[in-house]
Order: C-alpha cells, then structure tokens, then sequence
C-alpha cells in the first residue's frame, strides 16, 4: 500500500511538474520592435569593444537596449565581485519591461551567485535569459522553476561576418517566437531514431558540476544536448560516466553531442576521439544519438530552445545519405 501510495505521489509530482513547464512555456514573451533587451555579465569580465557588437546587433533587428553598468568591472578576473553580478542580474529580472537578457560572456562564476538570486519578479514578469557556456547554470536552474531559456551566442562571440550573422539569426527568431528547424550532416557513428521530447542541457562540465544540487538537471523523457571546450579526454569520460552513475540516461529520449573544441587526447584514450567514446559509453541504450550538432565553442552556433519540445530525426552516414534534423514545435 505504502509502494502503491509513493508511486501515484511521484506520478502527481511528474504531472504537475510537466503541466507548470507547458504553462511557462506558453507565457513566455514573444519579442517585437521596441522591446528591451538587457545585457548582463554574470561571469568573466568583458570590455567595450567585446559587447559593441552585439549591441549594434540587437538595435538593428529594432530591440531597445539595456548595458549594465556593472558589465565593465573587472575583480579577479570576474566582471565584478559576486555581489555585485548578482545585483546587477537582479536589477535586471526584476524589471517587467525587460524582455530579455542576454549574457555577455561565459567564463567562470555564474555559480557563484546562483543562490543569492530571488526569481519572485521574474515570475511574475518572465523573460528570456540567453547565453551558454557557463551560462548553462543559469539556463538549468531556471528548468529547476519550470521555465524555458535560450542556449545561445553571447555578446563576446558576436562579430560581423556573413556567417556570424547567420547564426546569430536564430537568437532573434527566438526571440521572436518564430519557428527554429535545423538540417545538419549526418555521422558514421550516429545511432538512427526519431523522437519528440523537451531539449535540455548545455555545456557538459556545468551540468556534471550541478549534480545534487537544486539546479540538478531532469533528463527523464528528455532530449540531452551536451558540448564542452578544452577539456582532456578522459575527463569527458568522467563526466559522462558521472551522469551515467546518476541515472542520467535511463530514461533518457535521445542525445545531441554539439560541438566538442579543443579536447585533448593525452595519458588515456590516445586511439579514441571523443566522438567515439561518447558512442562506446551510450551502447547499452538505445535512445538515437547523433554527433558535430552546431552548437556550442564553434562557428556556427545556432540557437537552442532549452525546455521547449523538438522532434529529433537522426539518421547514419553509412546507410543513407540523408542529413539529421532538429525541429522545434
């Protein structure tokens, strides 16, 4: 009776859980000419010319833009001290005519002030946070409290170039709400499938970081997205096996390796790629996987939705020359 009484909890809880994440997602705004943008620094330190760019950028495609004035700090390497990052990323969820706000730079330290922020305006007037990297505690959390976030270009990664703008493109259809779809080649090592779930994740060595802490992320019946930068090999492989040990991938609905920069191959795994040893560590399951997704420390970048549903086609080089496919709803 006590098995039975536990199991219809934990099914309530998944419900209303599943029903909060589709109502935030139902309200989240949908940016027009003249709404506001603010751009925050919640990790490393940034100067003008690095945030130039991305200003020019976001008031061209008709957005008002906020700077904070703490952006320009500079304190052991971070855009400022913890306390004053947190204020400054507080001022700025607290404002209901913000629309969004976009992250200068990633870097180090976001979890640093995680728990110091109080979301209570921010509910009330949601907005989307954009970044990646480090920003990947950010964007977690926020899926912790039910609502959807973008795994996007930030302001230092922004220049003007043909390709940059390609990609930067995506932000602003998503701010935008317009529909994202993307076609990507297909891999050798790519395990076929179709499925529609909810994308989350972000940079590997945040969301491994993040376990048992209240921003741990949720990847029951979810699509996992994954990138990294300049990490040795095996310490991929520690993390992955990390998130494996902590039932990450159970109930996993697929994975999306994004793109994997700069890793290098030292004492351990010298034959291996990564590519291949994410495809050995996944073997035992069977949810599709797919590899080189455009995303992450690489151009191009394109934009995610993370906790918005997407359908994923992914499809193996060696049996069909037929690209993969990511669709949002």
């Amino acid at each position: 009776m006590r098995t039975l009484s536990r199991l219809v909890k934990s099914l309530l809880c998944m419900a209303i859980c599943a029903l909060a994440t589709s109502l935030h997602a139902q309200i989240m705004p949908k940016l027009q000419e003249g709404d506001t943008v603010a751009i925050v620094a919640t990790a490393a330190s940034v100067t003008p010319e690095q945030v130039e760019t991305s200003v020019h950028f976001l008031r061209s495609n008709g957005f008002n833009v906020i700077v904070s004035p703490q952006i320009f700090l500079s304190h052991n390497g971070f855009a400022g001290t913890d306390r004053q990052r947190a204020e400054a990323l507080q001022q700025m969820l607290d404002q209901p005519g913000v629309k969004a706000i976009l992250c200068a730079r990633g870097g180090y330290g976001t979890a640093n002030i995680i728990d110091s922020l109080d979301f209570t305006g921010f509910r009330k007037h949601p907005k989307w946070i954009c970044g990646f990297s480090d920003i990947t505690v950010l964007l977690t959390h926020l899926l912790s409290l039910g609502y959807p976030s973008i795994h996007s270009p930030m302001s230092i990664t922004m220049c003007d170039t043909a390709v940059n703008r390609l990609y930067n493109g995506t932000l602003i259809q998503a701010l935008r709400g317009e529909k994202l779809s993307y076609t990507f080649p297909a891999d050798s090592l790519n395990r076929p499938g179709t499925v529609t779930a909810p994308v989350v994740g972000g940079n590997l060595s945040l969301l491994y970081a993040l376990q048992g802490s209240v921003s741990d992320l949720n990847t029951d019946g979810k699509i996992l997205y994954i990138e990294d930068v300049d990490e040795n090999i095996y310490h991929i492989d520690r993390m992955l096996r990390s998130l494996e040990r902590a039932g990450k991938f159970k109930n996993l609905k697929g994975l999306v390796v994004g793109c994997m920069t700069r890793i290098r191959v030292d004492d351990y795994y010298q034959d291996y790629d990564v590519n291949r040893l994410v495809a050995e560590i996944c073997a035992k399951y069977d949810f599709p996987v797919c590899f080189n997704f455009p995303a992450g420390h690489c151009k191009p970048n394109y934009t995610l939705l993370i906790g918005r549903t997407a359908t994923l086609r992914v499809t193996n080089l060696s049996e069909t020359d037929e690209a993969c496919v990511l669709t949002y709803e």
